[in-house]
């Protein structure tokens, strides 16, 4: 098999070589135009914007060849952008796809859901009695986009026939497969979905070439099965890396950054201490494999070693990262440094280079703290975008779902009787232990040690409006206190704004969990210390959510 994989230059494609090597495959990388005509088997895969894929694509002189690439009639697998480039267009762009199925990509209705459509949902396949290429009805695949197309036999009844299977989000039906000929593509990401995943790339790319290279038409369906909606809850599991004394990167936990142990300097002695070690709640890549073998939906690396203030020199992260990613097959945020830097020999190093180096070494997502909190305060005092932030930057070029904002605000507690000032909408009057008391929710920066002057509300719809895909909502009011998360904080956020909210800070119990996709409708929840010393385990949180009702992956 000549099997090659096309690389567009944005989004994490080492997933999917991490894949194909797991599975025992070989394959050569697409580097000039001419590597075409020695394919004779060719993936497209990769996250990010479709204008993106396709300047690249110009500028290298491959759109053409692989234009040619897939009349030619060889066997062709496209995931995510992969697939969306063979539709006519997209809302995304002005630029025209290749056009192989002919109707638009459009983006979301966000008026039911949030969008972008994060998390592991159901692919239903349109023709039951046909070949599945692997897909399984049952499984959870992940997907990670805003823009979709519609499955839609009364307008576009050609391109309907291109339909393998379709999913639901919200009251949306689109189309999360195509297959036709030799054409087969999935909008999720079977590279990042687990067993299901590895078990459907490893089924396609075992059948002889020869079987991809006539697959029927879909029968045109004017009226499916109501389909069911299935995206999941997620559950993160989240690790703080930084060195100890000897230099090894290792999982820590504790107050922000105070991370060590106390030593009491007499025997008895419970004023009288010394910081000690380094705390060492395990590896990183051995705590990673085993969160992911006990079914963690998302893995979370925060880099919070000195390193982060030059990331690109910081060799051991990277190194963390890569390894991670060779034995983890569920999306990997990295977070620690994502901003505008200058190395220590003055070479100046942009955010959207910093986001480039991790996603190259497997990560699929960053997450981007205190530079959100200054990059919404220009938005704020400017009036408009300026287009310089890390958020606008990365997401331009990756596409919004690659970029997660980490905001840690803190209550600020006033007298709701009096209280007349700028937040005033947003003040919380307490309840359920809490009587007597109103607060309203500021923001902070550098782990919570330092207040600004704006309001959760104001950042998180400020980083929404920046082009960040997704929130990740720490209290540092709740933060290892195991007394669970902060509803009142996540509802003033949910409220504030449409697009994927992640839980953290508090969990104490499995309870919690349940309690917080309940009573908030957030889309994920993140826990740490819990997990690292084994007070609740991932398969316990999922079991009780299982108990309760919700929708979970296995």
């Amino acid at each position: 098999m000549g099997l090659y994989l096309l690389d567009y230059g944005a989004g994490n494609v080492q997933s999917l070589a991490n894949s194909l090597t797991k599975l025992g495959y070989k394959f050569t990388w697409i580097s000039d135009p001419t590597d075409f005509n020695k394919a004779t088997s060719l993936i497209f895969p990769g996250v990010g914007a479709f204008e993106t894929a396709l300047g690249f694509l110009n500028a290298r002189g491959l759109l053409e060849p692989l234009r040619e690439y897939i009349r030619s009639g060889k066997p062709y697998f496209g995931i995510c952008i992969g697939m969306q480039i063979l539709f006519r267009s997209s809302a995304e762009s002005s630029s025209e796809g290749l056009g192989v199925i002919p109707c638009p990509i459009e983006r979301f209705d966000d008026e039911d859901k949030t969008v972008p459509h994060i998390g592991w949902n159901a692919a239903d396949l349109v023709n039951v009695q046909q070949d599945a290429e692997g897909v399984n009805g049952s499984s959870y695949y992940y997907f990670v986009h805003s823009y979709r197309a519609r499955y839609n036999p009364t307008e576009y009844p050609e391109a309907m026939h291109w339909a393998h299977t379709t999913t639901q989000y919200g009251m949306e039906i689109f189309i999360s497969s195509v297959r036709k000929g030799n054409v087969f593509g999935t909008q999720f990401h079977p590279e990042k979905s687990g067993a299901a995943g590895l078990q459907l790339l490893e089924e396609w790319l075992r059948k002889p070439e020869s079987a991809h290279t006539s697959a029927p038409s879909t029968a045109l369906i004017t009226r499916l099965p109501k389909p069911v909606h299935r995206l999941t809850k997620r559950i993160v599991a989240c690790m703080d890396v930084r060195a100890n004394d000897q230099g090894d990167l290792v999982v820590t936990k504790g107050d922000q950054y105070d991370v060590r142990d106390k030593t009491n300097l007499t025997p008895g002695s419970t004023t009288a201490q010394t910081a000690g070690e380094v705390r060492n709640l395990g590896k990183p890549v051995a705590l990673a494999a085993r969160y992911y073998e006990s079914g963690a939906d998302e893995l979370c690396l925060l880099n919070i070693t000195s390193f982060r203030h030059s990331p690109l020199q910081d060799q051991p992260m990277l190194a963390v990262v890569r390894a991670a990613a060779e034995c983890v097959f569920v999306p990997l945020t990295i977070g620690g440094g994502i901003k505008d830097t200058v190395d220590p020999d003055g070479t100046k190093r942009s955010a959207l280079e910093v986001a480039g180096a991790y996603f190259r070494a497997g990560a699929d997502k960053v997450s981007i703290g205190s530079e959100a909190v200054y990059a919404v305060e220009r938005l704020l005092a400017a009036g408009k975008l300026d287009g310089t932030s890390a958020i606008e930057t990365i997401a331009h070029a990756y596409g919004r779902q690659a970029v997660v904002v980490s905001i840690d605000p803190r209550r600020t507690y006033v007298d709701s009787t009096t209280y007349d000032g700028p937040h005033k909408s947003e003040v919380i009057v307490g309840s359920q232990g809490y009587e007597g008391k109103a607060w309203w929710y500021q923001c902070t920066v550098s782990g919570g040690r330092e207040l600004r002057p704006l309001s959760v509300v104001q950042l998180a719809q400020g980083v929404e409006k920046l082009g960040a895909g997704e929130i990740l909502i720490n209290s540092i009011d709740r933060d290892g206190t195991g007394l669970g998360f902060d509803l009142d904080l996540l509802r003033v956020v949910k409220r504030s704004v449409k697009i994927p909210l992640i839980a953290s800070s508090g969990a104490g119990s499995a309870s919690h969990f349940v309690e917080v996709f309940e009573q908030t409708d957030v889309e994920a929840a993140l826990a740490a210390g819990i997990f690292h010393r084994g007070e609740v385990g991932i398969k316990e949180v999922k079991e009780a959510m299982k108990g309760a009702s919700l929708n979970v992956r296995d």
